[in-house]
């Protein structure tokens, strides 16, 4: 009998990135980590939309400067992504609700896709004074 050993440490935690209202794309601490990005590199990306359904994306990570390609910045322990006129082009509206888009690695291949499934969620409006 032939069998694959799934291990927990795979699962315990969820791959994710949000659209923040500036319409730039934060990652999560544990996202940074497991796209091995740094603030010792240059770290650099690129994305493509799914041909039969738009709201999904894929990143595809550690990609050459070369023009097509979104560098990922840092402000102190996090890092964004200025994506601001991509999301625009492709009618995300991330001012009026919160995007959230959950990753996961696309298997196969060499290991540097990533699927980026979109939710959206009301924003929660700011209580007036």
């Amino acid at each position: 009998m032939a069998y694959t050993l799934l291990s927990a440490s795979r699962f315990a935690t969820k791959l994710k990135a949000t659209v923040h209202a500036s319409g730039k794309l934060g990652f999560s601490e544990i996202t940074a980590k497991e796209l091995g990005f740094s603030g010792d590199v240059d770290h650099f990306v690129q994305f493509a939309q799914d041909d039969d359904n738009p709201a999904v994306l894929y990143l595809i990570n550690d990609t050459p400067d070369d023009g097509d390609s979104f560098k990922v910045c840092k402000a102190g322990t996090y890092y964004y992504i200025n994506a601001k006129l991509m999301f625009d082009s492709l009618g995300v509206d991330y001012t009026n609700k919160t995007v959230i888009y959950d990753m996961g690695k696309v298997q196969g291949g060499d290991g540097n896709v990533y699927k980026m499934t979109r939710r959206e969620l009301e924003r929660q409006k700011k209580e007036e004074k």
